[in-house]
């Protein structure tokens, strides 16, 4: 029925209501507009001279509403520039904007910054009232394009930046999934054998009257277990799941525990590793070179780094940043940042050009991130193929095996 956008905190219903009128020149029209209630549809309609004749809730929207998710947001911010830069006015901008979005909820959600912003608020108070969907870089960056008169560039700027962070987190996830699917459809195949299809062999086998090979003997034994135990053990997988996502979401000292061991993983660790500071450097170069101040845009790199370890360890920079330090040394002594990272900010410290340094950075290790992927599932391709092959040929022989000795017999 609705669809929940977070206002100063508190979730605000959204509705979409279907509304039919009378134009300026007394031509009948009807439309669809996103609101919370029936008096802000009349008051919409009634700014833009419409003589409203009926106005009715619309049912069965149910999910169709649609999430707000980060491309949402990042087309929301080219738009907006494209849009100021051609000199349209703000509040017409986010009503272009609003009809151009094809996802409900998010036009909902730029038709309520277009209220607050016609009821006075600045773009950026604005947007840090939703910080489900803005986060601290995109409302810094605002400001500061507020205050220097250059708002479309800063738009421009946060949506490339977003544009690049939402890449990377596509190819690290393509790293940890692809392994895991292909591993849950194996682990699923062998499960279906064990529980389904040798029990049926096992009742063939007992009209055979002799003993069977030992291999036979041991899939039949796992065939019992995973009869009797498949659902305590999808149980205690699923519950595994949801504690670890819990106990990440509400304990810090866990969840920093977690991604320490996430670093420490083979192949993966490193892939994540680089992300992190792939992230932190594309977060700091796109603020610092915005002109937000050092340390407040260390604060923002922090949270930006999607891992606690390197969280904990840019706090640390900040902290010692905000004391006189170099930035480069201050990485340095985390012992956290790879030498050859800590090594060009550095170099970008001295030569006066630490953003366009990060933004190398940044480039160099996601370059880094993408190939170790690449070579990541060209790798596990085959070794993928030569495992699910021995375990599910490997039950297809054994249970085939008292056949084949029954048959050299006769």
């Amino acid at each position: 029925m609705a669809t929940a956008i977070y206002h100063k905190g508190q979730k605000l219903r959204l509705y979409r209501w279907h509304w039919s009128g009378k134009g300026p020149q007394g031509r009948k029209i009807s439309g669809e507009i996103i609101a919370k209630s029936r008096v802000e549809v009349e008051k919409e309609l009634s700014g833009q001279n419409i003589i409203v004749k009926t106005i009715r809730r619309k049912s069965g929207i149910g999910n169709g509403m649609g999430k707000v998710k980060p491309r949402d947001i990042m087309l929301f911010a080219r738009q907006m520039a494209t849009m100021i830069r051609a000199g349209v006015p703000a509040l017409q901008a986010f009503q272009v904007v609003a009809e151009s979005m094809r996802k409900p909820a998010m036009r909902g959600l730029v038709q309520e910054l277009m209220n607050e912003v016609a009821a006075g608020a600045s773009f950026s108070e604005t947007l840090r009232r939703h910080p489900a969907y803005f986060d601290r870089l995109f409302c810094n960056l605002v400001e500061a394009g507020e205050q220097s008169g250059s708002l479309d560039r800063m738009l421009e700027r946060v949506a490339t930046y977003k544009e690049k962070v939402e890449s990377l987190k596509a190819r690290v996830k393509k790293a940890l999934w692809y392994p895991t699917a292909v591993i849950a459809v194996g682990i699923g195949v062998t499960a279906i054998l064990l529980i389904k299809v040798v029990p049926q062999f096992e009742s063939l086998f007992q009209g055979f009257g002799a003993e069977l090979p030992a291999m036979t003997r041991m899939t039949i034994q796992l065939s019992e277990l995973a009869q009797q135990y498949w659902l305590w053990a999808l149980g205690a997988v699923v519950a595994a799941i949801f504690f670890i996502r819990a106990g990440i979401k509400r304990s810090e000292p866990f969840a920093y525990r977690m991604h320490a061991l996430a670093l420490r993983l083979p192949v993966i660790g490193d892939i994540l590793d680089k992300s992190c500071v792939a992230r932190y450097s594309r977060t700091l170069a796109t603020t610092f070179g915005a002109g937000v101040p050092l340390v407040e845009a260390l604060e923002t790199a922090a949270g930006a780094s999607g891992n606690k370890v390197y969280e904990r360890a840019v706090e640390q920079v900040r902290d010692d940043v905000a004391t006189g330090q170099q930035l480069h040394f201050a990485m340095r002594l985390t012992e956290q940042f790879p030498a050859l990272a800590v090594q060009m900010v550095g170099i970008g410290e001295e030569a006066g050009a630490l953003d366009a340094m990060l933004n190398r950075v940044a480039d160099y290790y996601e370059e880094d991130v993408d190939n170790k992927v690449d070579a990541l599932t060209s790798l596990l391709e085959p070794f993928i193929i030569v495992v699910l092959g021995v375990l599910v040929g490997g039950l297809v022989i054994s249970m085939y095996l008292p056949i084949f000795e029954l048959g050299s017999v006769i």
